[in-house]
């Protein structure tokens, strides 16, 4: 693999060092969150049929030992819709991963479990929908719920006909939902809501907590096929209409399977997506700092050509850093740059290369307490490995 590149000097940002990868082999699916005490990887690992969720926390010392979560021979494991793990506020680790519920390929339930001793026991699995259909549930998002539990939004088949595919678009074959759930802190499950009756059929969503509340972000998809990304914020314990970040107008008649991601701090929001409107991939990040009700105009993230798959993290001066697959010349490449809510931004650097089959999947970007980490999966040996790097973040750069 191609070691990260050192940056600072041709994008005045700072050094990009890989650091070892708590993961083992056959491992793919990174997610990054953080806490109070600090980042958190999680990570899927294959062996033969079994697959395993594992996590890993930032220490002064490096990555901490692999913990496992839990493993099936029954997952649904996939490039795009991916476990997680999170530490809520309280310290309670709290995960999630995709289960099979029958034989049609996307027939499958989004568990959850939570562990009150970081990991060495986990509570029985259980799920945040009960409509007991053979359908597709999953690309879940889990937040800090503001009253002290844990929220969760998913995408939702209940209404689409058993067996449909994601290439099917047929209006008889019932439409994708967001829906959304809460657990309080003793975990008695408090909402099971719809978000949104109509999305688009399997692009990741993406959700934060803002000083006002929380906020839900993915593709959305009109009776026409414009699957443009549309926001939602709960307030008063009610969803608010959802509505366009930006007029994209991109009308495709598939999913594109490429979601948004969001990031808040305060009243100020990030968000950044992919869009393919006339025919021009472009990745795009845009600011609100009204709590997600308004945003800026986008931004443009990528120089030459995209495949889209962002990630987005705001740091303490209210800018952000963006991450996206370039993709230019017959080559892909994991890139990331630094932008501020007026529209100026660093120059692009690379992290590393990277696959440009799905393979290669979604990367990561996290920033906590003056470290900004990297995780991506690397299938350049044939083999999937989940790959770390990080940055040391100064409270202040050059503007």
């Amino acid at each position: 693999m191609a070691q990260p590149v050192r940056p600072a000097s041709v994008s005045g940002l700072p050094p990009i060092e890989a650091i070892q990868s708590p993961a083992g082999p056959e491992s793919a699916q990174p997610q990054l969150s953080t806490s109070e005490r600090g980042g958190l990887l999680s990570w899927v690992e294959r062996q033969g049929p079994r697959a395993t969720l594992k996590f890993s926390e930032r220490t002064a010392s490096g990555w901490s030992p692999a913990t496992s979560v839990a493993s099936g021979t029954n997952w649904f494991v996939n490039w795009a819709d991916v476990p997680s793990v999170l530490r809520l506020r309280n310290g309670t680790l709290v995960a999630h991963w995709l289960q099979r519920s029958g034989p049609d390929t996307y027939a499958y339930d989004v568990r959850l479990a939570y562990s009150r001793n970081d990991g060495r026991t986990w509570s029985p699995s259980f799920s945040p929908h009960s409509d007991g259909t053979k359908t597709e549930h999953g690309f879940a998002s889990l937040f800090q719920s503001p009253a002290g539990g844990l929220g969760i939004t998913w995408l939702d088949g209940r209404e689409t006909s058993p067996g449909t595919t994601h290439e099917a678009h047929a209006p008889d074959t019932g439409a994708m939902t967001l829906r959304f759930g809460s657990f309080s802190q003793s975990w008695k499950q408090t909402s099971d809501a719809a978000v949104d009756r109509r999305v688009c059929d399997c692009c990741p969503t993406t959700a934060a907590v803002t000083s006002e509340g929380p906020i839900v972000a993915y593709r959305n998809r009109s009776d026409d096929e414009v699957r443009d990304i549309f926001v939602s914020r709960l307030e008063n314990g009610e969803w608010t209409q959802p509505h366009a970040v930006h007029a994209d107008a991109w009308k495709i008649v598939a999913c594109p399977v490429n979601g948004p991601m969001l990031s808040a701090q305060g009243r100020s929001v990030a968000l950044a997506w992919f869009t393919g409107q006339g025919n021009q991939p472009r990745s795009l990040v845009a600011f609100s700092q009204d709590a997600g009700r308004t945003f800026g105009a986008p931004v443009r993230l990528d120089d030459a050509g995209t495949l889209g798959r962002v990630d987005v993290d705001l740091l303490p001066d209210g800018s952000a850093i963006a991450s996206w697959i370039e993709f230019a010349g017959g080559q892909a490449h994991f890139r990331m740059r630094r932008v501020e809510p007026s529209g100026t931004k660093s120059a692009a650097v690379t992290v590393s290369p990277i696959a440009s089959a799905r393979s290669s999947g979604y990367p990561r970007v996290s920033h906590h307490k003056g470290e900004v980490l990297f995780a991506w999966t690397d299938t350049t040996d044939g083999t999937s490995q989940v790959r770390t790097a990080a940055a040391r973040w100064p409270a202040t750069l050059p503007r």
